[in-house]
């Protein structure tokens, strides 16, 4: 399911304009994401929790040429599932 399918789904289930369930997709992602940024988590009752986690510099090598190199420590977004969605999807 991609971004404009999601749209059309929400807006049948909730009764809305799809317009509207664009807006709301939109201002879901964008705080999502600012949350994110500023370090906090976003937890979703029953559905689960996004977090950043924090990856350490690392060695790695080059597959291209085998010269090894230093992979800077970066912050990544990770999604945990909750106990909800698990039992839903199994």
């Amino acid at each position: 399911m991609n971004k404009s399918e999601l749209i059309d789904a929400i807006a049948e289930r909730a009764d809305v304009p799809k317009a509207q369930a664009g807006r709301v997709i939109d201002a879901l992602t964008d705080v999502v994401g600012d949350e994110l940024a500023d370090g906090s988590q976003v937890s979703l009752v029953g559905f689960g929790t996004f977090v950043v986690r924090e990856r350490p510099a690392r060695s790695g090598r080059n597959p291209r040429t085998g010269e090894a190199i230093q992979i800077a420590a970066s912050r990544t977004p990770s999604f945990k599932a909750g106990k909800a969605l698990k039992d839903r999807v199994n």
